[in-house]
Order: structure tokens, then sequence, then C-alpha cells
């Protein structure tokens, strides 16, 4: 019997992704998949129902997701969708392991096979199926443009019969994914660029971009790709030299965000009062706190002239393609999962055990486990 997948339309506010487009939706189906799509779940990003020439539009939501055994989303599910999943079925999306341990209480007590992919690890055998990273780089692009449509400057350097206009500069904290694709976005619209990273191993990277690397002189390298906590030391250090490098931009773009810990705090009060009247700050760790002081989660808050922006969910505004490339993403982590028209779950593979959050009734992430019991006792 065929296996029988759904992609129900997210329920988030502000959330235009849809976790399948039409042509994967195609690859799938061709590869003797069921494919449900729930009615207008890709409007907002213009893929309509018509377009998934080959897919189920379903218009019951609840029947649909009774009916499949393997679940697409985007946005971690509610409590209700959840319920509504068949008994013993598949869930695969950002379910945002680190937060509401509780969902996986109820993910256990309905035998869900829950695989949240911001857990698959970072090893090559895995790059197509990084979804962290395609969204990231959607971010960090469009994070600069939301810098330059708030700033009252061009960018580029303008040679006019009124004179000539100096380039914008731009400062970058944080060169993974985000921040990379931030510098590049920064150099094409013309702004000279400086980046800064706690991992003195992608120097090479930023002046790839042709950014110049700020360095502080501490090497903070840890583990998948993330940096490690800085000593108070550190943080002193590294305060004192930034402080003049973001006194001379025009706009930042901080990207410094660990999953599931605080964002670290990089840009304090008394830096952004260094800074000039009218310049920008996005701060793309908003949702973890920020990495500057004032930053409000889903807010614009003006502080001495300083414009200081948290977006929130910022791949949702580039939804089309950020849907493709998720899509894409989630393909390769089936292709992985999905056996002989089955669905095989190797707990002996890496991806599959690393990923993998409830599975037969049991709570397999240590962290959410030791967050449950630790609310219990």
């Amino acid at each position: 019997m065929a296996i029988q997948l759904c992609v129900p339309r997210e329920q988030r506010q502000g959330e235009h992704r849809v976790a399948l487009v039409p042509d994967i939706a195609k690859r799938l189906i061709e590869q003797g998949v069921n494919v449900s799509v729930e009615s207008s779940a890709g409007e907002a990003v213009g893929f309509l129902d018509d377009h998934y020439e080959e897919a189920s539009i379903a218009s019951n939501r609840e029947q649909m997701l009774g009916g499949a055994d393997i679940t697409l989303v985007v946005s971690p599910p509610d409590n209700t969708l959840i319920q509504q999943l068949r008994e013993g079925s598949v869930l695969i999306g950002f379910l945002n392991p680190f937060a509401e341990p509780e969902r996986f209480e109820l993910l256990k007590s309905r035998n869900i096979s829950a695989f949240s992919v911001e857990l698959i690890p970072r090893i090559s055998r895995a790059q197509a199926m990084d979804a962290l990273s395609s969204q990231a780089s959607i971010a960090g692009y469009k994070a600069v443009l939301m810098a330059a449509n708030m700033l009252g400057k061009f960018l580029p350097m303008l040679t006019t019969a009124a004179g000539t206009i100096r380039p914008s500069k731009a400062l970058i904290i944080g060169a993974g994914v985000a921040g990379l694709q931030a510098i590049a976005t920064a150099r094409r619209l013309g702004a000279i660029v400086e980046a800064y990273d706690v991992r003195a191993a992608v120097k090479e990277q930023v002046e790839s971009l042709g950014a110049r690397f700020v360095d502080v002189s501490i090497a903070a390298e840890g583990s998948g790709g993330y940096a490690r906590e800085l000593t108070e030391e550190e943080k002193q250090q590294q305060q004192e030299i930034l402080a003049k490098h973001v006194a001379a931009a025009d706009i930042i773009v901080s990207t410094a965000a660990i999953p599931g810990r605080p964002s670290p705090r990089i840009i304090s009060s008394a830096m952004v009062e260094g800074m000039k009247a009218g310049s920008v700050i996005i701060d793309m760790a908003a949702e973890g706190g920020g990495n500057c002081e004032l930053t409000k989660a889903g807010e614009t808050v003006t502080h001495q002239g300083v414009i200081i922006h948290g977006p929130i969910n910022l791949p949702a505004t580039v939804g089309n393609h950020a849907s493709e490339l998720y899509s894409k993403n989630l393909m390769s982590f089936l292709d992985l999962l999905l056996k002989d028209e089955s669905i095989n779950i190797d707990l002996e593979d890496e991806i599959i055990s690393d990923s993998l959050l409830t599975h037969e009734g049991e709570i397999r992430n240590a962290s959410i486990k030791e967050k449950l019991e630790g609310g219990s006792s």
C-alpha cells in the first residue's frame, strides 16, 4: 500500500511558507507516494491549489491528518494538530525542540515518530537536508535589505552633479551561514563591509567575500559549527575592540544565535549610544533575546536616534524561495527515510537518530527528557 503523505496549512501568525512546493510534490508522487495538500496551504507564497496537479487537495484538515503516514510542517505544530495526527505516524518539521517540552509528552502519548530538522547533524552526508542553513541564508539576505530600507542613506558610493556620496559602512556580527549571506548582499549593494566572529577560522571566508575581518584576538570555536561561550575576560576584550567598529557603522546586522540557548549579548546600550543618529541595527537573534541589549523581539525601537529592529521569522518574508529550499531539504531527508515503498526508521543512522525526538512511545532526546523530568520533580 502506498505511503500517505500530507501537508497542512501553517497556523503560526506570519508564517507564509509551505512545507512542500508543487515540483517536489510531483517528484514524490512519481516515486509512488500519495500526497495530500490542505487547500490554500501554499497560496500566500504563490503556490495555488491548481499548481499541485497530481496531489489531492484536502478541504477537511482533520480527515487528512488522520489518514496520513507522514505529515510535513514548517513551524512547530500546536496541540490541536498533534491530536489530529494518526497514532503511530511520522511528523517532520521545525519542531523547536528547546521550547515547550510539554508538547513532546503529547507526541509520545500518541506514539508519533517526530523528527526535528533543527537537529539534523551538520555532517557532509546531511548537507542537502540542512534546513537550518538554507533558511539562515535567506534570513541573512533579507536582513540587509531591511537595513537598507530603514537607513536614510545610499549604500553605494555615488558621484553626481551635486557632489559625491560616500558609501555606507556595514558591520556584520556573526559569520555563519546567515552572516556570510549578509556580507555578500551588503557588498552587492555597494556598502563597505566589516565582519566579526569569535571563531577566527572564518576570517578567510569573510575576506573572500570582500569584507574586512574584525580581529579581537579571541578564538572561540565550539562544536557543531557554533561558537563556545566566552569567559567574562574575553567578553570585556570583545566589547572594547568591537565598540569602535560599532560606532563607525551605518548598518549593523547581528546574527549570533545558538539553538536552545539565549542569544549572546554583544552590543551594549553604551555601544548603541556611541553610534551616529540614523544608524540601523537589524538583530536577527531577537527571538533568543537579541545580541543587542535594547532589542525587542518583533518590534522596532529608536534609542538616541539609532533604529533597532528585532525581526521574527525572516525566512517567511521570502516565502516562495524559502519554501522551495525547505522542500528540497525535506525531499533529501525523505530519500533517507523511505525505502522500498515503506518507512524505514534506522536508529543506527546518525542523521535519523540525532533528529528523532519521540519514537515508539518514548522521548529519545536527552535534553527534552531532562527538562520534563526536572519540571515534574
